[in-house]
């Protein structure tokens, strides 16, 4: 892995999304491992789990603002970051429309617009920016679902989040393969179905029983170049 190319080297990620849930229990995490973490928050969002951590690391811990939907904030982020590297860009976003039990066919325009924006194209779009601030040895990663797999869909429901989760995946292997001739390790995470606000109470995990396999998976990744479709576990997803 990079940092035990150089033994005095403090490895650092950049996680969009870090304000709270999944994000916030990730940077939590990599600070346990000996990491420095750069995370998102939403501008006006207010004081947030990733604040008060924060305060307890003040020099591993940076904030930044970003809204992922916005792409002057993305060429902005860039701009602010432009003279740093990164050993990991992670994006961590996701949303679901207001009735999740909507079919295909019953969903507004509106709401499976604005899913596709932030579950697909958003994601993709800060990738595409900030991918050279990550040195060709680094790993960039984003936050999947095992709901975005074709292949393991056997029992429908949430259809136009499994879709929005299926369109990042297609979208992530198309970026992998124009990076086909460089030795970047990129991956699309599985995490579970987690008990969030996103997950709702009926999830079968835990944060603290996806979020570090999420980070030693990650972590495990560095080094192995190509893109991987991995779960929480380490497990292949099929696509």
């Amino acid at each position: 892995m990079p940092q035990a190319l150089n033994p005095t080297h403090t490895p650092t990620i950049l996680l969009i999304g870090a304000s709270r849930g999944l994000g916030h229990a990730m940077a939590a995490e990599f600070l346990k491992k000996g990491w420095r973490v750069v995370g998102t928050v939403r501008a006006g969002s207010g004081r947030t789990p990733l604040h008060a951590l924060a305060d307890e690391h003040r020099d591993k811990v940076e904030i930044e603002t970003l809204d992922i939907t916005r792409p002057n904030e993305i060429r902005a982020l860039h701009e602010r970051l432009s003279d740093r590297t990164f050993d990991i860009l992670f994006v961590n976003a996701g949303t679901t429309n207001p009735d999740p039990s909507q079919t295909i066919g019953e969903v507004s325009t509106d709401d499976y617009v604005s899913l596709m924006i932030t579950n697909a194209l958003s994601p993709m779009r800060v990738v595409e920016r900030l991918c050279d601030l990550v040195p060709p040895t680094g790993l960039i990663g984003v936050m999947s679902s095992g709901q975005g797999s074709i292949a393991d869909n056997e029992s429908g429901q949430r259809e136009v989040y499994r879709g929005s989760k299926a369109a990042l995946n297609q979208f992530m292997r198309c970026f992998a393969a124009r990076q086909a001739q460089t030795p970047r390790a990129m991956l699309l995470m599985a995490p579970g179905w987690v008990r969030t606000e996103l997950g709702g109470p009926d999830g079968t995990l835990s944060i603290e029983e996806s979020v570090p396999g999420v980070v030693n998976v990650l972590l495990a990744k560095q080094g192995r170049p190509g893109l991987e479709y991995l779960d929480y576990r380490g497990l292949t997803v099929r696509w």
